[in-house]
């Protein structure tokens, strides 16, 4: 399918930024949505989509991914990972620092940036990460969507665990921080405690308790408390830390959570074994059931994957020595739509948690809504057609999803990146090229 300056989507059932839905056309020119009617006449200049039977829903934002590239290419790389957001309904993303070398610096992040322009299907953004000493790189690197503090679960530079150097982080400067919110002290504490007479993987939430996170949580909230300091809260994962939020939670805090941690559980361990571990881990059906109502009521405030993909080979390594991590990029949307068809959520909700919210709460400029202006990022989904997660049509360079087999509706027929097609009917549009976000 070729590209043009002009696209006419006609028939679909549009989502509108009051939450309804409309039967009509929406015409895209040169990159942004120019007109929403019931019928827009259409022209020989014009490409046309039919949307007939589909839902068009603004393309997809996903504000936490780790794509692996530079470094790590072996397990993901930016193409790749921009082909399985394409197929998944993703159109923008907002990539974690811990590639090889850390994005620690603005030269760290001009080559990411340079990499994406020239390799990216999808609109790309990138965080800086904190390190304790490079407070100066945090301060100035730009175009950057926020500064990522790792309190738990890594090694090296990218570890602040220390109160004193996690304050230094947030008195200074006003960039939304972003937190992976562990306990790094009790996880060691208790690896001591329970590592060694068993190499089961269920170990790895037992380890890694709710009481991990709540700490971590609540000592982000303090300081950001303290400093009024923009605060997101990463892949929340419990609820103790949602109850923590609806009672303390302040206008400049954010939170969002996986759908593994929606839908995963720690009961997953005995079928998918080390391809269920992940930072934070899953945890049991009754943590599932808080967030999902912390979600429904606006505590947690949006939805982010987490895609952080491991080869099989890794995978199959005995727990502690497998990674921990899952692909998601490509499952999320209709993992979430199908949830919407099962009641649990409305496709309006879905559409605001994975796309209006997150650009909101990024202050992603002209994204996030379908109107008059607004870039045109869409995706254009099959609610009518269920089809399952197959491993033999995944994009993911890893070439698994821990939902493999489940059988989803809402799976994008067409994903538009700039007013330009990046995945129709199957196919992916290698030519396509996103941008680089920006930032209000």
């Amino acid at each position: 399918m070729t590209n043009s300056t002009q696209l006419l989507i006609q028939q679909a059932e549009i989502l509108l930024p009051n939450g309804e839905f409309f039967l009509g056309d929406v015409l895209l020119e040169n990159g942004k949505i120019a007109q929403v009617a019931s019928a827009i006449d259409g022209t020989d200049a014009y490409q046309v989509l039919d949307g007939t039977g589909l839902t068009l829903l603004p393309g997809v934002i996903d504000p936490q991914v780790h794509f692996r590239e530079p470094g790590l290419e072996h397990k993901e790389d930016l193409f790749t990972a921009s082909s399985a957001c394409a197929r998944g309904g993703v159109t923008s993303f907002l990539e974690m620092p811990n590639t090889k070398p850390l994005t620690t610096s603005q030269a760290d992040l001009d080559d990411k940036l340079q990499r994406a322009a020239s390799k990216c299907l999808v609109n790309y953004g990138f965080f800086i990460g904190a390190t304790g000493d490079n407070l100066d790189e945090l301060l100035t690197a730009k175009p950057v969507c926020g500064i990522k503090i790792f309190m738990g679960s890594m090694h090296g530079p990218l570890l602040v665990s220390q109160e004193e150097h996690l304050e230094a982080i947030f008195a200074q400067g006003d960039r939304l921080i972003a937190v992976h919110a562990e306990d790094q002290a009790r996880i060691e504490k208790r690896r001591q405690e329970y590592l060694g007479a068993s190499n089961d993987v269920s170990l790895h939430s037992v380890i890694q308790d709710e009481i991990t996170a709540l700490n971590a949580t609540r000592l982000a909230v303090k300081l950001s408390s303290l400093y009024q300091r923009r605060l997101h809260i990463l892949h929340l994962s419990t609820g103790n830390e949602a109850e923590f939020l609806r009672e303390n939670k302040r206008d400049w805090i954010t939170a969002e959570v996986t759908p593994q941690h929606l839908l995963l559980s720690t009961a997953s361990y005995a079928n998918l074994g080390t391809l269920a571990q992940m930072n934070p881990p899953l945890r049991t059906q009754e943590n599932q059931a808080i967030l999902w109502q912390a979600l429904l009521d606006g505590v947690i405030d949006f939805i982010a994957t987490d895609h952080a993909p491991h080869t099989l080979a890794e995978k199959a390594q005995p727990y502690p020595a497998s990674p921990s991590g899952m692909p998601g990029v490509e499952t999320s949307l209709p993992l979430m739509l199908t949830q919407a068809k099962l009641g649990r959520c409305s496709v309006a909700q879905v559409a605001n948690w994975m796309s209006t919210k997150v650009a909101q709460a990024y202050s992603i400029a002209n994204k996030g809504l379908i109107a008059p202006s607004y870039d045109a990022d869409l995706v254009l989904v099959d609610l009518n057609h269920y089809h399952p997660v197959l491993r033999e049509e995944l994009q993911t360079k890893c070439g698994w999803s821990p939902f493999e087999g489940w059988n989803l509706t809402g799976w994008p027929v067409y994903t538009i990146v700039g007013g330009n097609v990046v995945y129709s009917q199957g196919k992916i549009h290698t030519e396509v090229r996103g941008k680089a976000l920006s930032y209000q």
